[in-house]
């Protein structure tokens, strides 16, 4: 029989709950502004711990030493290139939706057939002609969203604000530590939830597995293809050719669809306006080894790691763009693998519980409920 807890120790728990509860929430709204800096950190950190280790058995047990090295390699190679091609893509995105918005209202209300004439290659243009002003004005106020969103999305690290250079700072001062002692932090950490040692550890292997799967799965390959379809717009002479690759390297997150969204019109557009050899060369090249790639590389680089469905991975990616900016193209994935763990985590704990109804049901489905006698109960 279990023994009340005396009043004394039970105020004394409940205030220590609120206390923790409280100082925690005000830890929380004092570090608001840096908490995209130290996921990122423990993700770029995550990435980068086989580049520590090699380090460590090249030169040692010197930790401090081979994470400082393993930063050097993450600025270089990864870091300032991204800071780099943020802001060229941020100049590029300015450009290119400065000049959509009336590209598009021109080729709606102009044609060589007259000015008050649709384009004859849009589907059913004698019976759309009346609304020709309107679809214009919606066309060109659909670009500007959608150019507007990009745009805000970078501005945070394009504006060079001293917010931002902090955050940078705090994320490689963050990132060294990591390195060296990342995991077995998150461990003590976890050490403090009401969780079996066993859910602890499925929390910090499973998630690191689907975080990794979903970002080598997604950022790398759609880096890469956003790499090599720019690389052919900007051989075709396509105007905002870094604009336009970035898109394709967010949009290669859409199964079967992907980069296809961002080259298709842009190849009809060719065609259109009579560049026959340019459209086809581009067909063939994104068609053929752009569109490949994913099939090519995922097995390489995600290997026995546990992936996410591709819905959830679109979802994930748009919506940590919206809450994140551009840091959500990597934090949002990473949100959603957690997430799965969670609720792998819920459903392993609560398995009685979510089991019992089943097998309620199979008893009472079974032939010796169905033929037994009511009266037997009483």
């Amino acid at each position: 029989m279990n023994q009340p807890i005396p009043e004394p120790l039970r105020f004394r728990k409940g205030f220590v709950l609120i206390m923790v509860a409280l100082v925690t929430l005000l830890f929380l709204a004092m570090i608001q502004g840096y908490l995209v800096a130290l996921i990122m950190a423990a993700v770029f950190g995550a990435l980068m711990r086989p580049v520590y280790f090699w380090w460590q058995r090249r030169i040692g047990p010197h930790p401090m030493v081979a994470s400082g090295l393993t930063l050097i390699i993450a600025l270089l190679v990864i870091i300032i290139p991204a800071i780099f091609l943020l802001g060229v893509l941020a100049e590029q995105a300015q450009l290119v939706i400065g000049n959509l918005a009336p590209w598009i209202s021109e080729q709606v209300s102009n044609n060589s057939n007259g000015p008050q004439a649709l384009p004859e290659w849009v589907p059913f243009h004698e019976q759309l002609e009346p609304y020709k002003a309107t679809i214009g004005a919606k066309l060109a106020e659909l670009a500007s969203a959608i150019g507007n969103f990009l745009v805000n999305s970078l501005s945070a690290a394009t504006r060079g604000t001293a917010a931002f250079f902090i955050g940078l700072f705090i994320m490689l001062y963050t990132m060294f530590y990591y390195l060296i002692s990342g995991p077995e932090q998150i461990r003590k950490a976890l050490d403090y939830l009401p969780l079996s040692p066993e859910d602890r550890d499925r929390i910090v292997e499973v998630g690191r597995s689907v975080s990794l799967a979903t970002l080598k799965g997604t950022v790398i390959i759609g880096i890469i293809q956003g790499i090599l379809g720019g690389l052919s717009l900007s051989i075709a002479g396509i105007p905002g050719a870094v604009f336009w690759g970035a898109l394709m390297a967010i949009m290669s997150i859409i199964p079967g669809i992907g980069t296809f969204v961002i080259w298709g019109p842009i190849v009809a557009y060719l065609l259109f306006k009579g560049d026959t050899v340019t459209a086809l060369a581009l067909l063939a090249w994104n068609g053929a080894v752009v569109g490949s790639v994913d099939n090519v590389l995922r097995p390489m680089l995600v290997g026995k790691d546990t992936q996410m469905p591709d819905l959830l991975i679109l979802l994930s990616t748009l919506g940590g763009l919206s809450l994140f900016g551009a840091a959500g193209l990597v934090i949002g994935p990473v949100v959603a693998g957690l997430c799965i763990t969670c609720w792998a985590i819920y459903g392993r704990v609560f398995k009685e519980w979510l089991d019992a109804p089943q097998m309620a049901d199979a008893a009472l489905d079974s032939p010796a409920a169905a033929t037994a006698d009511p009266g037997d109960s009483e």
